[in-house]
């Protein structure tokens, strides 16, 4: 007897389904290497640009947009918030098995990053998905930006923990962003993938551009990315 999802779900399906597992992997490789688990939440933010590719080439399904959400969950929240977690505690010298005031807090920053990314990912499903922008910064942005920072070599533990607890509430926030063009879609999923496959040629330099291209957009895009309210069709996902 076949799976019941044979038939039902397509090859973006796949794609998300993917994801999701690259999530999991993340969280697990994270205790062991966090710079490979940096390049596995990378990897996991370029298939969710794919799966929007696939969607719109070959056609979606009805359990599409809830499985995107779904694998979202394991790689953007729950995958950046152990690599934080990580790198935080590694660069405070706190033990993983302590319960002291240190792991507490950065457990408790974390774990609040994993709570507002679903409710961010709820709000986004309902609410902005047939929409040319998005309210709150995107938890693949969020991801992309700590994952870049650790490839890049940026692991200071206070700038880390930072970042994290200001992207609880950025993601939950009414700031606007508009979706990208799809010719700069293209231009952050290259830089992705190059970061991903040589992370240290020239100084890391694939590593630090798309760090630079995540910040700028992460400042910039709410107040000087909009051209008019016509956009491209969605190449990098806004959830």
């Amino acid at each position: 007897m076949l799976p019941r999802f044979v038939g039902r779900l397509g090859v973006a399906d796949a794609v998300t389904i993917a994801n999701a597992a690259l999530g999991f992997l993340a969280v697990v490789v994270a205790f062991v290497d966090v710079h490979l688990a940096a390049r596995l939440v990378l990897l996991a933010a370029v298939l969710d640009g794919l799966d929007g590719v696939l969607a719109r080439r070959y056609g979606g399904t009805p359990v599409g947009p809830h499985l995107d959400s779904l694998a979202d969950v394991a790689s953007f929240a729950v995958a950046p918030a152990a690599l934080a977690f990580v790198v935080v505690t590694d660069g405070l010298g706190v033990e993983f098995s302590s319960a002291g005031p240190e792991a507490i807090g950065v457990g408790a920053v974390c774990a609040l990053f994993v709570a507002m990314a679903v409710a961010r990912l709820g709000l986004y499903t309902v609410y902005d998905a047939g929409d040319e922008f998005t309210e709150g910064v995107q938890t693949t942005l969020a991801a992309t930006i700590i994952g870049a920072a650790v490839l890049a070599g940026v692991t200071d533990p206070w700038l880390i923990l930072g970042a994290t607890a200001a992207f609880c509430y950025l993601m939950v926030s009414r700031i606007r962003y508009p979706d990208l063009l799809a010719r700069d879609a293209m231009v952050m999923g290259v830089v992705h993938v190059l970061a991903i496959l040589i992370p240290d040629v020239a100084g890391r330099t694939f590593p630090y551009a798309l760090l630079t291209l995540g910040i700028a957009y992460l400042l910039l895009g709410p107040w000087l990315y909009w051209r008019g309210g016509a956009f491209a069709a969605r190449v990098y996902g806004n959830s």
